[in-house]
């Protein structure tokens, strides 16, 4: 067999291969082993028809048909191999001699991994960033503890921001009620910046059964064309008035936080908590930083089948969370600021898709050119680990059983030891 490569791009390449008629015979061999499984010889059982009697009986043009597929295939895997080039996809095969027993010449045009040039990955500049909690942060935490244990006493007075009341409203714009501006026995604490700007301030003040007008405009970014920027009254009762009663930062306050005795222990444990999360939080952001830097001093052509499997990849994954908040996309959309879809996949979602593209190749090459592996052990844990996640689902933990799966999970392993040692390297 006779190769030769033409670089169409970086990404993308077309081989001329030319079979012997060795192989072409070879091919033919494989090709009627295959139809003798089918074929029917007077005398002999189905399947056992020898391979020299199906070359007698068979149809020509089936025998042909099959050996050139047979052939097509054993070249191009052998040819890609011999090139040390990496496929992504189905070649587009083109034949251009084919003489049964004689010759074949075809090409296979494809696009194939990349060579990546990295950058030096030794001499990053982000560093390690931990912003240390404050006691200012451990008292605003302990507040809303505070609040977590908090009893409601009804009180007669006139509402104020840090109540809780409950309210009835009717919103209309032009004198029409507008959808999703009625409800009844709304619970609202004021302040909490649930509402329009206006509204809540405009609940303060009153009493239990007062009945009032709020005149307010929606904001000019709000995510419903229709309300957006619009005028619209909401006419409100107020039903109830429900002062918050926090309870004092004492021993039996600390008790009911945990396993704690005095107020010092349980600011100790927030405070090595705070620590411990946010040491947790600046990692994970050092990680992407490293990452992303190297991204940036690197050569990576990017594949456009890879880049479009990211793309549908997002776009699916998108759509399912917008589901689960009960959001369809035309309100997203409206709500960012994009005319059409073709617009949000264009200035979101392929850049995000071609990040995480760049991202994946100069981790691959990263952790080549680090020899970095994996024992079976560690896989092992891995997976146990996954397995005890999902303990109480069957139906997941057979998935982790699966190769392809356990693929996966090594690739991610892989991945994440290569990080690692990419923190390492830079933080000496």
């Amino acid at each position: 067999m006779k190769t030769s490569v033409k670089h169409l791009s970086d990404t993308k390449v077309v081989l001329t291969i030319a079979v012997t008629p060795d192989e072409l015979k070879a091919a033919e061999l494989v090709a009627l082993t295959k139809i003798a499984k089918e074929i029917k010889v007077p005398g002999f059982r189905k399947g056992k028809v020898p391979a020299n009697v199906v070359a007698k009986h068979a149809d020509p043009q089936l025998v042909g048909q099959q050996t050139l597929e047979d052939a097509l295939s054993k070249a191009v895997a052998d040819a890609f191999a011999a090139e040390k080039l990496q496929a992504l996809d189905r070649p587009e095969v083109e034949v251009k001699k084919y003489e049964p027993g004689k010759e074949l010449e075809f090409t296979a045009e494809v696009e194939v991994m990349p060579t990546i040039k990295l950058g030096d990955y030794k001499k990053l500049k982000a560093k390690l960033k931990v912003e240390k909690p404050t006691d200012k942060d451990v008292d605003g935490l302990i507040v809303r503890m505070q609040e977590n244990f908090a009893e409601k006493k009804e009180v007669k007075r006139a509402a104020k921001s840090g109540d809780d009341v409950v309210i009835d409203f009717v919103g209309k714009k032009d004198g029409v009620a507008f959808d999703g501006g009625t409800a009844e026995d709304f619970n609202l604490g004021l302040g909490s910046g649930q509402f329009i700007p206006g509204f809540e301030e405009g609940v303060a003040g009153h009493k239990a059964g007062d009945t009032f007008d709020l005149d307010l405009e929606f904001p000019k970014d709000y995510h419903s064309k229709d309300l957006k920027g619009a005028k619209v009254v909401f006419t409100v009762t107020l039903k109830s008035v429900n002062e918050k009663v926090l309870p004092e930062v004492d021993e039996a306050f600390a008790a009911k936080c945990g396993p704690f005795t005095s107020v010092k222990e349980l600011r100790e444990d927030i405070l090595t908590q705070m620590t411990s999360q946010r040491e947790r939080e600046a990692g994970e952001k050092l990680k992407d930083e490293l990452v992303k830097e190297l991204v940036e001093k690197s050569t990576i052509p990017v594949p456009e089948v890879l880049l479009k499997d990211q793309e549908r990849s997002i776009e699916q994954d998108f759509m399912q969370n917008l589901m689960y908040q009960g959001i369809n996309l035309d309100s997203y959309l409206e709500a960012n600021g994009f005319a059409t879809k073709e617009e949000w996949l264009d200035k979101e979602v392929q850049p995000a898709a071609e990040a995480r593209v760049k991202a994946g190749l100069v981790l691959a090459e990263l952790n080549k050119e680090l020899k970095i592996d994996a024992s079976t052990k560690e896989l092992e844990d891995h997976i146990n680990l996954y397995k005890q996640q999902y303990a109480n689902n069957k139906e997941a933990l057979a998935q982790f059983d699966q190769p392809e799966v356990q693929r996966d999970i090594a690739n991610r392993l892989l991945t994440e030891k290569t990080v690692e040692k990419l923190v390492e390297l830079n933080s000496k």
